[in-house]
């Protein structure tokens, strides 16, 4: 009802039999595991006061194919949507700042993901084997990328990585078998251990000039690789 404004560690945590939710505006944040392992949950329309959503909030809700995420969210925390495998879409608000480690790990029925320009940090595994997932849109403030924040995400085809980027961690990219095309950005300082390892089909990569250190394996087993510019 209106009357509640939160909602505690774990409230609603393996009520297999739920199919619906729908969080009132009176809400202002729900802690950590929520809604897990809700295996019967396919909807959820979250009111427009919640800031934050807790880690593990709707972890293993495998049968979660839609949730509306509204412009009061300021951050998605750790593994929110981990192995919600029939997760179809989800556009992240201009609110949020922070995708937090593993928020969406294993979501594999995602294809596109737009990264608003507000949030600064993708987190550690955050998209980590979205195995669908063909399109992303990183925002222009991102300055981050995690460790296997898009590894494994086998149909990711192209990824422009803006401006703002200064590093892209450890294994960013790995085996994204399909990636054929990589633009780096100019303020790039650092490209992690195997970040793009196992890209097969990528054949052209330019460092650019802001470039100072490559780590061991970052573009190992790229087989198809033809073109390596370097400043």
């Amino acid at each position: 009802p209106d009357s509640v404004t939160s909602i505690e560690y774990e409230a609603f945590s393996g009520c297999t039999s739920l199919t619906s939710l729908t969080i009132p505006d009176s809400v202002t944040s729900f802690g950590a595991g929520a809604f897990s392992g809700c295996t019967s949950l396919t909807n959820v329309t979250i009111g427009n006061s919640v800031t934050n959503i807790g880690s593990f909030a709707f972890y293993n809700c495998i049968n979660l194919t839609n949730v509306n995420l509204t412009n009061s969210i300021a951050n998605i925390g750790d593994s929110t949507f981990y192995f919600c495998v029939n997760l179809l879409s989800v556009t992240i608000p201009n609110s949020v700042t922070a995708i937090g480690e593993y928020a969406f790990y294993n979501c594999g029925s995602l294809t596109s993901i737009t990264i608003p320009n507000a949030v600064t940090s993708v987190g550690s595994g955050a998209f980590l084997e979205c195995a669908n997932l063909t399109n992303v849109t990183i925002g222009d403030n991102v300055t981050s990328i995690g460790e296997l924040a898009f590894a494994y995400c086998y149909n990711l085809t192209n990824v422009t990585i803006p401006n703002s980027v200064m590093s892209i961690g450890a294994s960013a990219f790995a085996y994204c078998t399909r990636l054929a095309d990589v633009i780096i950005g100019n303020n790039v300082t650092t490209i992690g251990t195997a970040a793009f390892s196992y890209c097969t089909s990528l054949a052209n990569v330019s460092i650019p000039a802001s470039t100072t250190n490559i780590q061991s394996y970052a573009f190992y087993s790229c087989t198809s690789l033809t073109t390596v510019w370097v400043p």
